[in-house]
């Protein structure tokens, strides 16, 4: 009888751990995968656009399409991320990033930050001085991310997708414009 009103109470803290445990760690998005397959702004294969020269000043002008004006892969922070992001203009001065191909582990909490900070710098300074473009919509595929109007874009050194749960990175990519 003693056995069981001491075995009772540590039952109930143990399943509670447990509970809180798989709540915060939500060890099976691990496995799981959010496919997206949103039209990216520059197909990735016709991503640098070639110039012409005009022929005569008579040509007639060119419709301004969205272009690509920084790129970089990914590089793997806390988890394994392949793909490429680039930082595209729009016509009319707008700004996006598009992620294409992209292909990283599920987690909790997963978030787009642009950041200042040099895709070089250490995992912790990514989780400061950013400017967040909302949660990340897949761990693959490609996808676009819209830029808040007003941002400076000659300020941004890197796009970042950050687990804000536990304060960490699962990948950076560079996005200095040339």
């Amino acid at each position: 009888m003693r056995q069981r009103r001491f075995l009772i109470p540590i039952a109930v803290v143990l399943v509670a751990a447990l509970g809180v445990g798989l709540y915060l760690f939500q060890p099976w998005r691990l496995l799981t995968v959010r496919e997206t397959h949103e039209a990216l702004l520059v197909p990735t294969s016709t991503s640098s656009p070639t110039s012409t020269p005009a022929t005569s000043e008579t040509a007639a002008p060119v419709a301004e399409t969205p272009r690509e004006v920084a790129q970089g892969e990914w590089r793997s922070l806390e988890h394994a991320t392949t793909g490429k992001a680039s930082l595209i203009k729009l016509p009319g001065g707008a700004h996006s990033v598009q992620f294409a191909a992209l292909d990283t582990s599920d987690g909790p909490d997963l978030y787009v930050y642009l950041s200042p900070h040099p895709s070089s710098s250490s995992e912790k300074t990514f989780g400061q001085g950013f400017t967040s473009l909302g949660k990340l919509k897949g761990n693959r595929g490609d996808q676009v991310y819209e830029i808040p109007a007003g941002l400076d874009v000659s300020t941004i050194r890197s796009v970042v997708i950050w687990c804000k749960r536990f304060s960490a990175g699962f990948a950076v990519a560079p996005l200095e414009q040339a």
